[in-house]
């Protein structure tokens, strides 16, 4: 690493965004690069996201380990200006990991102006990191004597208990019997929780669980380490920001084709690793032998606007647990109709149709009694 830094051209402050530094990275150090890049987007808005930064850094020279990569510019760049208003000991202390990269950074890679430059007195403002020491188990001996010193505590109260046992005021009595009704009640609300919890587990999988929105591809790049994946960002409305969702669609759908257009998400799934990114939704898509296609969102709409199949407008799982199997036992009755429309089929009933609050409807572009997945 020290070659490396000697050799390097450090970049101005003002051409991070642009620059590389060409080093070789494993595929879970390019996933740590790629997960705190987005992290840095959301830095200012989301202290915590600050916070996991630091803690990563506790074990770590760079953002990626031991070597810096282009995420150190990048992130860099999006924690100079923060890492200045950190001006009481209390922040100093808090993100002293990112204060000691952040100056490795600024010393080694890029070249920041006077005005715009990190200067922190660590030897004056930032203390020591006190890492608490664990106490030695107590020995069998030291476990006996202790247990009869504490005996002979408590036994002046119990004898005290024992002569006052008989005597019991009102307002004693009184607060007995409150004690009695809160624990009845407690009791009570426990019991009704518990059916709650019943009633739910017995309702059969069904659409109205699974979280369908509109999305909306921001960028999509292919998979550095998995040739038939695609990288795509997404924003579905979330409040932190979009998502990273990998998608098998690159031998059916050219890349300009996963540019800046809104789809159909299943935001609920439980994120997967895929060759080493993060996979934290899934592109719903319409299929025959030959063919795959994207399912359209209705004109007009927004990322992150809910779709609900007819009928089960409900509120959906936080999250599916794939214990309970909800997508496998609901997927296969997905499909379009000869008007291209996507639908949901229960055996017995008439096919309901996927749509908007607006009752607009969801549509593949050319495959009838597709696989809708």
């Amino acid at each position: 690493m020290a070659s490396f830094i000697e050799n390097f051209s450090k970049v101005s402050l003002a051409d991070v965004s642009s620059a590389t530094v060409d080093v070789s990275l494993t595929n879970e150090e390019k996933a740590l690069v790629a997960q705190f890049e987005t992290l840095s987007g959301r830095f200012t808005e989301e202290p915590e996201s600050v916070i996991a930064f630091n803690e990563s850094l506790k074990t770590k020279t760079f953002v990626a380990g031991n070597s810096p990569s282009s995420a150190d510019l990048t992130v860099f760049a999006k924690v100079l200006p923060l890492a200045k208003t950190w001006t009481s000991n209390e922040d100093l202390a808090k993100f002293r990991h990112v204060l000691r990269w952040a100056d490795l950074v600024q010393n080694t890679l890029v070249t920041v102006p006077e005005a715009d430059q990190l200067k922190v007195d660590y030897e004056a403002k930032v203390p020591r990191e006190i890492k608490e020491k664990k106490k030695p188990a107590a020995k069998e001996g030291d476990k006996k004597e202790e247990g009869k010193k504490e005996a002979k505590k408590e036994a002046p109260k119990k004898e005290a208990g024992k002569k006052e046992a008989g005597v019991v005021s009102e307002e004693d009595k009184k607060a007995n019997a409150e004690a009695a009704k809160a624990k009845k009640a407690a009791k009570a609300k426990a019991k009704a929780e518990a059916n709650a919890k019943s009633a739910a587990a017995v309702v059969p999988p069904n659409p109205a669980m699974i979280d369908f929105r509109v999305g909306f591809i921001q960028k999509a790049v292919k998979h550095p380490d998995a040739d038939s994946l695609y990288m795509s960002t997404i924003d579905m409305g979330d409040a932190e920001g979009p998502r990273t969702v990998c998608s098998g669609l690159v031998k059916y759908i050219p890349i300009e084709d996963m540019q800046e257009r809104y789809v159909v998400v299943i935001a609920n799934l439980k994120p997967v690793n895929m060759r080493g990114v993060k996979s934290c939704a899934m592109v719903l898509c319409a299929s025959d032998e030959e063919t795959v296609e994207f399912v359209n969102p209705p004109a007009g709409s927004k990322a992150g606007e809910k779709l609900f199949f007819e009928g089960f407008d409900g509120v959906p799982e936080k999250q599916l647990n794939p214990k309970k199997k909800v997508w496998e036992a609901v997927q296969p009755g997905f499909s379009t109709n000869e008007n291209f429309e996507v639908t949901f089929t229960e055996e017995g009933k008439a096919p309901v149709r996927l749509v908007n609050a607006r009752g607009e409807l969801c549509k593949n572009s050319n495959i009838v009694k597709a696989n809708v997945r």
